[in-house]
């Protein structure tokens, strides 16, 4: 067995499911838009996981050896642009009559995880940690990239579902703004947590 594949899943479940940025957004737009109408944003951000598994998989990790300030620049500017999406989440509400704005669609979606630092550090941990030597850049990242979907598939949906049904409870009363306002606070605050509290490290 090249690729430790039941210990990766393990792990890729406990990451992907718990919150983070990710999570925190999908939470956000859930609540927001309803779950049915967030789908394609949900889409978008299971197959932007994607953009950065495969290069990743064939040769990034030595560029960054030898480039390590990429890093740390995608670092500060995930934490800049998830920023500003909490900064939306705090100010929307929860009326679902379309004057809002529009749904943030599949292709909002698919830049969210290449610009979250805590999926850089789950799929570099994946190859550095699960990877036997020797192992060929195919099956390694084919294995990481598969695993991480199917994680994808069935835990971002919950996310989203559940901003939908914690809308549904609280739309049109006083607790509306507070519930926004907390969910774009644990967006920061996951964000802060994986930048300085040692979530890139895992």
């Amino acid at each position: 067995m090249t690729v430790a594949t039941t210990s990766f899943l393990i792990f890729a479940a406990s990451q992907v499911g718990t919150p983070g940025p990710a999570n925190m957004v999908l939470l956000g737009t859930g609540a927001r838009y309803g779950f049915r109408a967030a789908l394609p944003f949900v889409a978008g951000v299971v197959l932007g996981k994607q953009l950065i598994v495969w290069p990743v998989g064939f040769g990034l990790m030595q560029i960054a050896e030898q480039a390590p300030f990429v890093f740390s620049a995608l670092k500060y500017a995930s934490a800049g642009y998830v920023c500003w999406l909490a900064w939306k989440i705090a100010n929307l509400r929860l009326s679902r009559d379309g004057a809002g704005g529009s749904v943030p669609g599949f292709w909002a979606g698919l830049i969210v995880h290449p610009l979250n630092p805590k999926a850089w550090a789950m799929i570099i941990a994946g190859f550095t940690g699960f990877v036997a030597a020797g192992t060929s850049s195919l099956d390694a990242t084919f294995t990481i990239a598969l695993c991480l979907f199917i994680c994808q598939v069935v835990l971002h949906p919950i996310w989203t579902f559940a901003g939908d049904r914690i809308a549904h409870a609280v739309e049109g009363r006083p607790a509306e703004k507070y519930l926004m306002w907390t969910l774009a606070g644990l967006t920061v605050a996951s964000v802060l947590f994986v930048l300085f509290g040692g979530g890139t490290h895992q």
